[in-house]
């Protein structure tokens, strides 16, 4: 309707309301965010209960009048009441009978979802629909104390879908629960899309841009890893070995040997790695620590292939694909056709066809 502020069913609707803002305002001294994200889940009924009785330019009324009401406070544009109202959808209706679900699951989601900022949440609103996928997200930002460019970056890499998935031995070179914990820590897919190497390029040329992109790198391994070294030496016997990447993880108590190969994952890798980690168990392990564990990082891995290599290995090790980005060597650029070019060749055929 077109003058909502004269209607007294509004009237008194909008009264009720600015009376639980002011609630809010008392609250929210004591528990800010947990506060406000109650309020906006309240608020965002309360519309969802009104927008087929008062119609389209019914939140445009309502923000006027909030404004109004309470100049200082910010969250009363339209769109973020429409946010708000996004925001009960999501976690209170069910997509699919448009009914309140009471459901544990649902109720985990509203629990927990308190904990993270408003703008956390409404990234999470935009951007994940599974309800199982938008608990891991809110588990990992509490966890991790992820900012919300960071949860952006991560839900953008697809980590619900990467984490845990490798290919491992560990439970039966593990005991529980650090099997199921090694398991979680590990995902498959890597994603290193912020290397950008030109071909050719080796494991070392990886190596170097992994270590000049540390932060990043930590961030795609994961909580819990330091860096403790590359090319990391060794001497067994007589010889020299040299590891990749060396890490120590906190939360499992071990070092964690990281082995990258910029090829398809091959049998021998699986022995070759079984072998540093022997070494490592021998040399750098503590009486304290639990037993190091490998990563094999290949560019690509077949499945039963590689579930037969670890079969019989009596190290702890799992294997994952990574991915990156290449570029083009400077002397192809040139005399590969630009989007504009092959665009001007199809109109050309199409001209030419008529």
């Amino acid at each position: 309707m077109n003058n909502l502020n004269i209607t007294p069913e509004y009237k008194e609707w909008l009264g009720t309301l600015k009376s639980k803002i002011r609630s809010v305002q008392l609250k929210a001294a004591l528990a800010v965010n947990s506060a406000v994200i109650e309020f906006y889940w309240d608020l965002g009924r309360m519309i969802s209960e009104k927008d087929a009785v008062w119609g389209s330019r019914f939140l445009e009324s309502l923000s006027k009048d909030l404004k109004k009401e309470f100049p200082d406070i910010q969250g009363f544009s339209v769109t973020n009441l429409k946010y708000c109202r996004l925001f009960y959808q999501y976690v209170s209706i069910s997509p699919q009978t448009g009914d309140e679900i009471k459901s544990s699951a649902k109720n985990e989601i509203y629990q927990h979802i308190s904990q993270i900022p408003w703008g956390h949440i409404k990234l999470l609103i935009g951007k994940v629909k599974d309800q199982d996928a938008a608990l891991f997200y809110i588990h990992e930002t509490i966890e991790n104390g992820w900012s919300r460019d960071v949860l952006a970056l991560q839900i953008k890499s697809n980590l619900y879908s990467r984490q845990g998935k490798a290919i491992t031995n560990f439970k039966v070179t593990l005991p529980e629960p650090q099997s199921d914990l090694a398991q979680q820590t590990i995902k498959d897919p890597y994603s290193f899309d912020f290397l950008t190497l030109t071909k050719p390029y080796n494991e070392r040329d990886i190596e170097n841009q992994l270590i000049s992109h540390i932060t990043k790198f930590l961030l795609e391994l994961g909580k819990g890893f330091a860096f403790v070294g590359r090319q990391y030496h060794l001497e067994v016997g007589e010889s020299d070995y040299y590891l990749d990447l060396l890490f120590y993880h906190i939360k499992l108590k071990c070092y964690v040997v990281v082995e990258l190969k910029n090829t398809k994952f091959i049998p021998e890798y699986a022995g070759k790695l079984n072998f540093y980690l022997s070494a490592v168990d021998s040399l750098l392990k503590s009486e304290t620590d639990n037993p190091t564990i490998g990563i094999l990082l290949c560019r690509d891995k077949n499945k039963i292939e590689t579930e037969f290599a670890l079969r019989d290995i009596n190290k702890p090790m799992g294997v994952s694909e990574f991915t990156l980005t290449e570029t083009l060597p400077e002397n192809l650029k040139g005399s590969l056709p630009t989007i504009e070019e092959i665009e001007s060749d199809f109109e050309n055929l199409e001209q030419e066809g008529e």
